[in-house]
């Protein structure tokens, strides 16, 4: 199987299945000096974990990752750095009905397409635990992106119906809540709604935003590595993303040039924006104003209700889905959105200290006077 590897100097491979004895991921291209420890890692992995409430599955897995090689004395060495999470509460045998049916919405029925043969236990690639390698080296990315001043804020903009207006957020609010919504009052709906929801045996999908504050202008490329179309891939690859868009998004196909068009002013002796309805991209290259990019998160495809679907030799039977999972993926989502955004970029600000010569003599200029 390929495609498991993310970046161009900032390269990030994820392994394991979601019922085999762990997973991981191995970051390559990490630069030596940043100050690192597994807190860091983990204070990451803890905000996608499971059986954070009622409103996620129950699986109890502490998913405390493991450093195995790439730092020293707390710091990165520039060689490649393993990270491993051992799986603890796998049951296997939750999946006992599904090992020939296709589960509608998931990937079973394209695995046997593809390969002639399926981990059914949970969805061994495809599922969203293969997420944890992501979200680990994204704590890492973060590091990197931290050391320039790089902050990232992610959050749910809608849970289901209920949506916060931007007016209204209150960043303060976004971990004060099972749903990291920026908005007290909408977390309340949000809870009510999903409750509702989960009697039904049913589940609901919503909006992820995330803003990326003190990027540099010019990253990405002008042609086929832009910024706009590496994020979407990014955050496109992650399994229960439906849609992504940057700054006014779809919007902007109802909008007209002069309403869409972000004018450019003078202030403090900086170029500036007076507006951001690109979300701070033009021409795929960032423009140094905020980033805003969205991604929409579909409902979570393992239902208790009772489904149509076939078996691997063609007989149609209803399926009811066994076992532990989420009504809603969008609360821990939310760091696998900023994750592969903050890969994104940090691989993106690595590659762009090499565009042009004067940062080159620069640089070497530097290592000669030391």
């Amino acid at each position: 199987m390929s495609g498991s590897t993310f970046g161009t100097l900032f390269r990030v491979t994820t392994w394991g299945e979601s019922h085999g004895p762990g997973v991981g991921v191995v970051i390559d291209g990490c630069p030596a000096g940043i100050p690192l420890s597994e807190q860091d890692i983990q204070q990451f992995l803890d905000r996608r974990k499971p059986g954070q409430s009622k409103y996620t599955t129950k699986r109890n897995e502490s998913d405390s990752v493991e450093i195995l090689s790439g730092v020293f004395e707390g710091t990165t060495t520039g060689t490649p750095i393993s990270l491993l999470v051992r799986n603890q509460d796998q049951r296997s045998r939750d999946y006992g009905n599904i090992a020939t049916s296709y589960r509608p919405g998931h990937a079973d029925y394209c695995f046997d397409q593809k390969y002639g043969f399926r981990d059914y236990r949970g969805g061994g690639r495809s599922s969203g635990r293969e997420t944890i390698g992501r979200v680990a080296a994204g704590a890492i990315a973060s590091k990197l992106l931290g050391e320039l001043g790089i902050v990232l804020t992610t959050y749910a903009k809608s849970i289901g119906p209920v949506t916060v207006d931007e007016a209204d957020y209150d960043f303060t609010e976004i971990t004060n809540n099972s749903f990291y919504l920026p908005n007290k009052n909408a977390a309340k709906k949000a809870a009510e709604y999903v409750s509702t929801l989960m009697e039904q045996m049913d589940s609901c999908g919503g909006l992820i935003e995330c803003r990326v504050d003190h990027l540099p202008a010019g990253l990405g490329e002008p042609v086929f590595d832009k910024l706009d179309a590496l994020l979407a891939q990014a955050i496109m690859s992650i399994g229960a993303v439906k849609g992504v868009e940057i700054g006014d998004g779809f919007q902007s196909a109802s909008s007209t040039g002069s309403t869409n068009n972000d004018p450019f002013c003078m202030q403090q002796g900086q170029v500036m924006k007076t507006s951001n309805h690109s979300g701070g991209t033009l021409g795929g290259m960032s423009d140094g104003s905020q980033l805003i990019l969205r991604a929409a998160i579909k409902p979570t495809p393992s239902i208790s209700q009772m489904q149509h679907t076939v078996t691997n030799s063609g007989e149609e039977i209803e399926l009811s889905i066994h076992g532990r999972h989420d009504p809603i993926i969008v609360p821990r989502a939310v760091v696998v959105v900023e994750a592969m955004t903050a890969l994104t970029l940090a691989d993106l600000l690595l590659r762009n200290a090499v565009s042009r010569m004067n940062q080159i003599k620069q640089l070497y200029a530097e290592d000669k006077n030391v």
